[in-house]
């Protein structure tokens, strides 16, 4: 498939790539790493995504090239795109109010990601490894096929922050031998692992450990002790001065309960009630998001529902948890 996407791209011009509603790590540095490969090619290259980018991952667009979604703005562009890639999500769902555009634009759909549960979905072109811990992993994997001359130094970083955050700074189950020889190799291009974890994780506001102590403080332990909750709503964003980005890495607090197998973190946004699974061994999390409409891994799971209320949602949400529970 490496083949066939780049004889794609050798035959175009126009193209745009764009990720997941609330894109994280992974979904920003694969599009920063291949927006800047398209360039070197020169071709014609965008990034426009539904969400804004989250702070912390602002240095991997020192040059400002990602856009924010506006349909006046936008649409003309993605009808008029040759290629559209499609990186860390194998849902058009996931896209929000792009999908439309990109389903109805005649170019060619390109899907990379790792995620369970793909389907069609009307896409002409995917390459899809749910064995690999990060979209990035798989598209060093394409650029280094391109050539041995392709990866520079900003493509090596942000390959390198695409990695190190969708395995949980190198820790989570699928982190392999080949992952770590993949870094060692995005090292070599003077990388600086401290310089790029401090940028991601080292610069949080007084307002993300203020919401972070009502995270905590409202941890819930259930089923005996084996399921995990807690709430964020929207008064905790607006009395701490912290928006729905800075929630990020709280799951992790959950699953550090040695008694802990399942940990659920309910999110009230403006838009809907946002829920982030984590599991423990051969809780298939991923099948529990699927039940509210979401996805994702076996261990590392979400799902996002519109018009509903968060206390709601957690009493569905903990019932149907349960019957995971081995």
């Amino acid at each position: 498939m490496f083949k066939e996407i780049a004889e794609l791209i050798n035959k175009n011009q126009e193209f745009i790539l764009t990720s997941h509603v609330n894109p994280d790590g992974d979904s920003i540095g694969s599009e920063i790493a291949l927006h800047k490969y398209l360039k070197k090619l020169g071709k014609n290259s965008r990034i426009i995504n539904f969400s804004s980018t989250p702070s912390n991952f602002t240095f991997l667009d020192k040059d400002n090239v990602i856009e924010q979604f506006e349909e006046t703005r936008h649409k003309d562009a993605i009808d008029k795109a040759d290629v559209i890639f499609i990186l860390d999500t194998n849902e058009y769902e996931r896209l929000r109010t792009m999908a439309p555009y990109i389903k109805a634009s005649k170019a060619k759909k390109v899907v990379i990601d790792h995620h369970l549960g793909f389907g069609d979905n009307g896409f002409d072109y995917y390459i899809s490894d749910t064995e690999s811990p990060a979209t990035g992993e798989i598209l060093y994997r394409f650029l280094k096929n391109a050539g041995d001359d392709v990866i520079d130094k900003d493509i090596a970083i942000a390959l390198y922050t695409a990695i190190m955050t969708d395995t949980g700074s190198f820790r989570f189950d699928r982190t392999d031998s080949e992952t770590h020889n993949i870094t060692a190799e995005l090292l070599k291009f003077d990388v600086d692992p401290f310089e790029i974890y401090s940028e991601v994780y080292n610069k949080a506001s007084i307002g993300r450990l203020h919401l972070l102590g009502r995270f905590l403080n409202n941890i819930t332990l259930v089923h005996n002790n084996s399921i995990a909750y807690s709430t964020v709503f929207q008064k905790d964003f607006a009395e701490t001065d912290s928006d729905e980005y800075a929630i990020d890495g709280f799951t992790a607090h959950l699953m550090s309960l040695e008694s802990v197998k399942l940990g659920i973190l309910i999110t009230e946004t403006k838009q809907g009630v946002k829920i982030s699974f984590r599991s423990k061994g051969e809780i298939y999390c991923n099948e529990l998001a699927k039940e509210f409409g979401g996805g994702g891994h076996q261990n590392a799971a979400g799902a996002f529902t519109n018009g509903a209320k968060a206390e709601e949602i957690l009493k569905e949400v903990i019932k149907k948890a349960k019957k995971y529970i081995k």
